[in-house]
């Protein structure tokens, strides 16, 4: 296991931390540390840098409330280097994003691995822009009485494929059933990561009453 003195600090006494969702492993910014900020980091379990334009310390959500926990931090093979994954709490930037790293520069053809999260992005989208043509715009235009109609119908439609046996139709099914609860969420302002940070909460509960139930 490294040490603090391990790690190479440059001339100004600083090393670059890039903080990841600890989850969905999406960049969330590219901050820098000092030994100090590092320090309180590892104390207190949420993210501290050093901000070079202040040059002062200042802990993430200090004041907007979007702190950033840690769950590990692992340097790079020249120890000059931070990978932070962290469980946030709210957007990572300043201007409310998701993340600091939003403004494209150059794109390909090349196809972009699907996520829940990206979907929910792209639904985010279709409710702020309302493009004409689309079914999500349908949606979101009906209001929470049709998608809510929806939400059944495709629950029903999943129970009838699991229970004929058909494997094929209950994914197809349940791929509906994924779109309309988050084409919900979008509706409701509830994010993807207010969903995990729930389930994570159930898992630790299941765990320990697991470990009571083997004392």
């Amino acid at each position: 296991m490294l040490t603090i003195d391990d790690l190479q600090f440059n001339r100004h006494g600083l090393i670059p931390a890039i903080v990841v969702d600890a989850g969905s492993k999406q960049v969330l910014t590219l901050a820098y540390m000092n030994r100090e900020s590092l320090k309180i980091s590892m104390e207190e379990g949420r993210t501290c840098f050093f901000s070079r334009s202040r040059q002062e310390l200042w802990r993430k959500g200090e004041t907007s409330g979007n702190v950033q926990h840690i769950v590990s931090i692992t340097a790079d093979c020249d120890l000059d280097a931070l990978l932070v994954a962290v469980n946030k709490e709210g957007p990572a930037c300043h201007t409310g994003a998701d993340s600091c790293f939003h403004n494209p520069l150059f794109l390909t053809q090349q196809p972009r691995p699907f996520s829940v999260k990206g979907l929910y992005t792209l639904l985010e989208g279709r409710r702020r822009e309302l493009p004409e043509g689309s079914y999500t715009t349908y949606l979101f235009q009906k209001g929470i009485d049709k998608i809510l109609k929806k939400v059944g119908e495709e629950s029903t439609e999943v129970i009838i494929a699991a229970k004929a046996g058909d494997r094929a139709e209950a994914i197809y099914e349940i791929a509906d059933l994924m779109y309309h609860v988050l084409v919900l969420m979008v509706e409701m302002g509830i994010s993807v990561d207010d969903v995990m940070a729930e389930l994570a909460s159930r898992h630790v509960i299941d765990h320990k009453i697991k470990q009571e139930k083997m004392t």
